[in-house]
């Protein structure tokens, strides 16, 4: 009897290629293979004495660190709170669930600039939460810590979605068991919940990073864009490409992209080692 798998082993590997599979492909290299091909080449056009002394220039490397620390800062507040958030929203029920729910993708639904005018109005010296804190001689809006809420605004839905699916998926009848057995809510939460928990919390705040990092629209309008002040680097990309630096312009982008590359290898990473925790 003819074993199956020799039989597809020696399937013409050209008949598995189908419609479907050849659009998808060719999607995918269209609309992101070539592009970042497209930034690979146009940087190995520099020598790497080059590269560097653009990318470490001081404007560059204090807008690496407006952008990454606070990207990192936002993503890793947004974990507390998105976790808060996404456990009311799975174990209570509550009058107005459904429009806090929908809430939570108004940072997916609001266009990017129309988000920045938002938060630049309400965190403002005049605005509605500006105004309380204005006082105490705390600036919001147009500073670093404008930048860090527009982060904040935009990476929230990331941490709450990936924790919502895992979430639904925890028995009760787990947590149950653990208090038949003499453990209190706090050991039930750290023993029981918190494991299964931590792979989509750090996916969450790893995507919710990620996604700070390349935010733009909502960024340039609430803070003030001042080089060595809260100046983020896609500003700057902008910046260099309005002064036609296309070169500086490449680099720092490079730059942004290879960081979102390691992004990316971390949250699938974390996605196969949440696996483990999952629960048939």
């Amino acid at each position: 009897m003819t074993n199956p798998q020799t039989s597809i082993s020696k399937t013409n590997p050209l008949k598995i290629i189908s419609i479907p599979w050849a659009i998808t492909v060719s999607y995918l290299v269209i609309l992101l293979v070539l592009p970042a091909l497209a930034l690979f080449t146009k940087s190995l056009t520099l020598e790497f004495s080059e590269f560097w002394r653009i990318a470490t220039q001081p404007v560059a490397l204090s807008a690496y660190n407006v952008t990454f620390v606070t990207s990192l800062a936002a993503g890793l507040i947004d974990g507390v709170f998105g976790t808060l958030i996404a456990w009311v929203l799975v174990r209570y029920q509550f009058f107005g669930k459904k429009f806090i729910d929908a809430c939570v993708d108004l940072p997916f639904a609001l266009p990017t600039s129309v988000a920045g005018l938002v938060l630049a109005t309400v965190y403002s010296d005049n605005g509605w939460i500006g105004q309380l804190f204005a006082p105490f001689g705390i600036k919001i809006a147009f500073t670093r810590l404008g930048v860090f809420v527009a982060m904040l605004f935009i990476a929230l839905p990331f941490v709450v979605r990936t924790l919502q699916p895992v979430l639904q998926e925890l028995e009760k009848e787990v947590e149950e068991a653990a208090w038949s057995l003499g453990a209190s809510e706090f050991e039930t939460f750290i023993r029981v919940i918190f494991p299964p928990l931590l792979p989509a919390i750090l996916t969450g705040v790893a995507l919710g990073f990620a996604r700070a990092i390349g935010e733009y629209g909502s960024v340039v309008i609430i803070s003030s864009n001042i080089p060595f002040n809260d100046l983020i680097a896609p500003v700057l990309i902008f910046q260099r490409l309005e002064e036609y630096d296309y070169t500086g312009a490449t680099v720092i982008g490079m730059v942004l992209l290879l960081v979102s590359l390691f992004m990316l290898f971390v949250i699938n990473f974390l996605q196969q080692w949440g696996q483990k925790y999952t629960i048939k």
